[in-house]
C-alpha cells in the first residue's frame, strides 16, 4: 500500500480495520495487502521448511524456509510474541490508530525489588531480573499472549481475543498460575524470586502509537489497564489478585478465596477483588 492510499482511510475506517484484526486475527478482504500476506499464500507457507514457524501466517523462522522468509520478505519473529511473525508490527505501521476491544491483561511484578537490589551485586540482580523476564514471558508466549512491555522489574501481558481466542479471561488466569509456578511457588518449595500478579479484563484501547521521527509500536491504554496495574500493586509475594469481572468472564467460582475491596485511582468507589495463591486458583479453574 502506498502512502496516498493509506491516507484515504478515515478514522472510523481505521477503527473498524483494527477492531476486526484484534477480534479475529484477520484484516478485511477489501484492504490491499502485500501478496505474501494474503490468505491464499499464507495457507501455502506451511509447506515451507521448517519449524518453528508463525502460528498465524505459517511462515517458518528456521531452516531454508526461514532464511528465505527473512531475506526475501523480511519476516522474522515478532517482538510481541516470538511464536508469531512481525506482520503485526507492519500492520500497526501501515494503519496508525486502533480500536477498543474486550480483552484481558496481566501484570507480573517482582516484590521487594529495592531490597533485593541492595542485598545483591549489580551483576547478580541483573541476572535475577533477566531470569524473571525469560520465565514469565515464556508462559505468556505459550498462551499466545503478547508481551507489551518489560519495565524495570515488571512484565505486562496482553491476551487479545483474535489471537488467544474467546476464552482470553480464563487463559490470562491460567497464565498467572503458570507464572507463579515457574517462579518457584510450588508445594513445599521456596520461590527463587518473590512475585505478585494482577489480572483483569475489560474494554481496552489497543493500537499503534508513534512519535515524530520514530517508528510505531503497539500498546494498550485505558481504565482496564490502569486497574490491572493497581491490582498488581496490591499483590504480595506469591499472590494473584484478580477482579470479580475476570472471575465472572472466566466462569470460575472463587468461593473460599480471600476477597478484598481495592481503591483504584480515578474511581470513586473501591472494586471487589479476589486474592489467591497458585494452587488455590488452579483448583478453582478446574
Amino acid at each position: 500500500m502506498n502512502e496516498a492510499s493509506e491516507r484515504s482511510f478515515s478514522r472510523e475506517q481505521i477503527r473498524e480495520i483494527w477492531h476486526q484484526y484484534l477480534t479475529t486475527g484477520t484484516v478485511p478482504d477489501y484492504l490491499p495487502q502485500p501478496w505474501f500476506e494474503r490468505k491464499a499464500v499464507r495457507s501455502l507457507a506451511k509447506y515451507l521448511p521448517s519449524d518453528p514457524r508463525c502460528t498465524l501466517c505459517h511462515y517458518p523462522f528456521q531452516g531454508v524456509g526461514g532464511v528465505l522468509s527473512r531475506a526475501l520478505l523480511a519476516i522474522e519473529p515478532s517482538d510481541l510474541n516470538p511464536s508469531i511473525c512481525n506482520v503485526c508490527e507492519r500492520f500497526g505501521a501501515r494503519y496508525q490508530g486502533g480500536a477498543e476491544v474486550d480483552m484481558s491483561m496481566l501484570f507480573a511484578d517482582v516484590r521487594g525489588s529495592t531490597r533485593l537490589a541492595e542485598e545483591m551485586s549489580a551483576g547478580q540482580y541483573s541476572h535475577l531480573i533477566h531470569r524473571f523476564y525469560r520465565r514469565t514471558t515464556r508462559q505468556i508466549f505459550r498462551a499466545d499472549g503478547w508481551v507489551e512491555k518489560l519495565i524495570g522489574d515488571a512484565v505486562t501481558g496482553l491476551f487479545v481475543p483474535g489471537f488467544v481466542g474467546p476464552d482470553h479471561a480464563r487463559v490470562a488466569l491460567e497464565t498467572a498460575v503458570a507464572i507463579l509456578q515457574t517462579c518457584g511457588y510450588q508445594e513445599r518449595s521456596e520461590p527463587w524470586v518473590p512475585v505478585g500478579v494482577g489480572v483483569h479484563t475489560g474494554e481496552t484501547f489497543i493500537g499503534s502509537v508513534s512519535v515524530d521521527g520514530g517508528g510505531a509500536s503497539i500498546t494498550a491504554l485505558g481504565d482496564a489497564m490502569n486497574t490491572a496495574a493497581r491490582l498488581t500493586d496490591m499483590a504480595g509475594s506469591g499472590e494473584i489478585v484478580f477482579s470479580c469481572k475476570i472471575a465472572e468472564a472466566a466462569g470460575i467460582d472463587p468461593v473460599g478465596l480471600e476477597s478484598r475491596a481495592v481503591s483504584v485511582k480515578g474511581r470513586s468507589e473501591p472494586i471487589d477483588v479476589w486474592v489467591s495463591g497458585a494452587a488455590e486458583l488452579a483448583q478453582a479453574l478446574q
